[in-house]
């Protein structure tokens, strides 16, 4: 079953509590910053298949076919992002979404 984008914005918020959790990161980690993380995909806007992560005040949309950003920025935390992308079925579920938004678009 194909994962949402909220299931996915998920997975990389705890992937980012996770990867700053260590004991040198303990006392600076503040995970609440991470409770407005969003994912989403505007095809109207881009054609090239994307994702738009929304945390805090920062926004950066990159390209799911080689996980390369393609403008904005998410300041420290992009390195977390890259990693989110090399994790297994993660590049490709997005993929999945892209293509399930692409077959209901135009559809009432």
């Amino acid at each position: 079953m194909t994962k949402s984008l909220k299931e996915l914005a998920d997975d990389l918020k705890d992937l980012m509590i996770n990867l700053q959790s260590d004991a040198h990161n303990k006392g600076s980690l503040r995970p609440e910053r991470y409770n407005n993380l969003k994912l989403s995909m505007d095809i109207a806007k881009e054609s090239t298949p994307h994702v738009v992560i929304n945390m805090a005040m920062s926004e950066a949309q990159f390209n799911i076919n080689t996980g390369e950003k393609m403008n904005g920025s998410l300041g420290p935390d992009e390195k977390f992002v890259v990693r989110w992308f090399g994790k297994a079925n993660t590049l490709e579920a997005l993929r999945e979404c892209w293509l399930a938004i692409a077959r209901k678009r135009g559809r009432a």
